[in-house]
């Protein structure tokens, strides 16, 4: 029996997991048009390797990765690139970037694939394939995950504990797909060198973990073990996953490779088997449609699937209101369900005022500590919000401000209802953007101070060379007026000069 153990904090909100993990995963219809972002990560785009006009097939390489945290994007179906254009894409921000535009023909036509052997293919091999596929974290923060392969662990961990309630994608995946996420699990095992692999599921998915246990057998590439942990939110989380199974705790600026351990989503293990043992890019996911619909589910959707089109496969009922796209805690607010489906999507939640009362006024912190108690990373969140609100951004650095993971924790048990975690996002904004400018500026000073020290250069350059040239023509004249009087005083005295001559 593997021993468990516990993370701080914490807490145990109501799952609202049964409506919509009862029915198997359905594949999206295909959509009239495509909207498919060149950047799907944080981290890096895309170099555009399309035009307008362009026949494309499916799975065909329409955005080469750029950098070192670049990743691929391909196209989800076969058609033709009507546009290149900037537009808007589902993030808090609303910003736009540039987006192949495609017009699917309906005939589906792949592209050549060409499937790798796992256990004989270079580890070099099968990084560059996972790279070349487009392969990102697909637990929400989109990572490459070729990056994550470049360091030797001893122990690697499945996630599949899909913490947050309402989303059951995870759980789907896992029911109805266990065999392809361990030969995924195995193939990250092998490039990584892991002695041992944990799944994580989270004990209130017992068909998960025991279609994962059935699909697990016998293998020899390492110890493999199925672990059913404590439902607790945000089990879910890297960090506290790894602690809960480990007990090795991973502070702030530090990595999990650093202390052996590396943590990959059962949705990317899926998309590594399906890139490595079928040649297929990451060109679709699994979605949760939860919340306000009549019909909620899990649906296999396109990257770059418009949400408007998405939303009717749900039925939303007459009184939504809107629409998050992530969970209650961690997840935010689309204002234009025209922005498409990218690889960070995991789940739709419809939201009414019935299901999802507006939040009460906010009222003054009473200093509960209650916020304390519940924080998974063991920071002062009343603290923080007494500094944030006050914009005294110094000392929110120094009670450790960017260690906090966003989890919500803090806020769902606030007696005082305080939106915590939006005074959080707000502080570390307004840091990063000082520490931008204070950047800009710096860069602009030692612009003005090299320029100066240019200029000054020159200056002196020229002037050495004006003094150089002084002194070549002075001495010039020098010479000439020395043979001038030379040749006078011959003149003036010619016997001398012939007295000379004879002696």
């Amino acid at each position: 029996m593997l021993e468990l153990f516990r993370f701080p904090g914490g807490v145990k909100p109501a799952s609202h997991k049964q409506a919509s993990s009862g029915s198997p995963i359905v594949r999206a219809p295909l959509p009239k048009q495509l909207v498919v972002p060149f950047r799907q990560s944080a981290t890096g785009s895309a170099a555009i390797q399309v035009a307008a006009g362009d026949i494309v097939l499916k799975g065909q390489l329409i955005g080469r990765a750029e950098g070192p945290f670049g990743a691929a994007v391909h196209a989800p179906t076969s058609g033709t690139v009507i546009a290149i254009e900037s537009r808007a894409l589902p993030h808090p921000s609303g910003l736009a970037a540039p987006c192949a535009i495609i017009e699917p023909d309906g005939a589906e036509r792949w592209c050549e694939r060409t499937p790798l052997d796992a256990f004989n293919a270079s580890l070099e091999e099968l990084r560059t394939r996972i790279r070349d596929a487009g392969i990102v974290g697909l637990g929400g923060a989109a990572f490459p995950s070729h990056v994550k392969t470049k360091t030797s662990i001893d122990t690697l961990i499945i996630n599949g504990a899909e913490c947050e309630p309402w989303i059951t994608c995870d759980d789907r995946l896992m029911r109805e797909r266990a065999h392809e996420v361990v030969a995924g699990a195995i193939i990250l095992a092998r490039l990584m060198g892991a002695k041992r692999m944990l799944f994580g599921v989270e004990d209130n998915k017992p068909e998960a973990a025991a279609a994962l246990r059935d699909s697990v057998g016998e293998q020899g590439c390492c110890e493999v073990r199925v672990v059913s942990v404590p439902t607790l939110y945000p089990a879910g989380g890297e960090k506290q996953l790894i602690r809960v199974l480990t007990g090795i705790e991973i502070p702030y600026g530090k990595l999990g490779p650093d202390f052996g351990v590396q943590c990959f989503n059962v949705g990317t293990a899926y998309a590594v088997a399906r890139a490595v043992l079928q040649g297929e890019p990451l060109i679709s996911r699994i979605i949760t449609l939860a919340g306000n619909y009549a019909q909620p589910g899990n649906f296999e959707v396109l990257i770059g699937t418009p949400i408007e089109t998405l939303l009717p496969l749900g039925q939303p009922k007459a009184d939504t209101d809107r629409t998050v796209m992530g969970g209650p805690m961690m997840g935010f607010a689309l204002s234009d369900h025209s922005v498409p489906v990218v690889k960070a999507t995991n789940c739709l939640l419809a939201m009414s005022p019935a299901l999802f009362p507006p939040p009460p006024p906010e009222m003054p912190c009473i200093r509960c500590g209650a916020c304390t108690r519940a924080c998974p990373v063991v920071l002062q969140p009343h603290q923080l919000y007494w500094y944030a609100k006050s914009k005294n951004f110094g000392k929110t650095q120094e009670y450790h401000l960017f260690d906090c993971i966003e989890c919500g924790c803090c806020a769902f048990v606030c007696p005082s209802r305080i939106p915590l975690v939006d005074y959080y996002r707000f502080a570390k904004s307004e840091i990063r953007a000082r520490e931008k400018e204070k950047a800009a500026a710096d860069m602009a000073r030692e612009r003005h101070e090299f320029r100066q020290f240019r200029e000054e250069r020159e200056k002196a350059e020229k002037a050495a060379k004006l003094a150089a040239k002084a002194a070549e023509t002075k001495a010039k004249l020098a010479a000439e007026d020395a043979a001038k009087i030379a040749a006078a005083q011959a003149r003036a005295h010619p016997e001398e000069e012939s007295t000379k001559e004879g002696a």
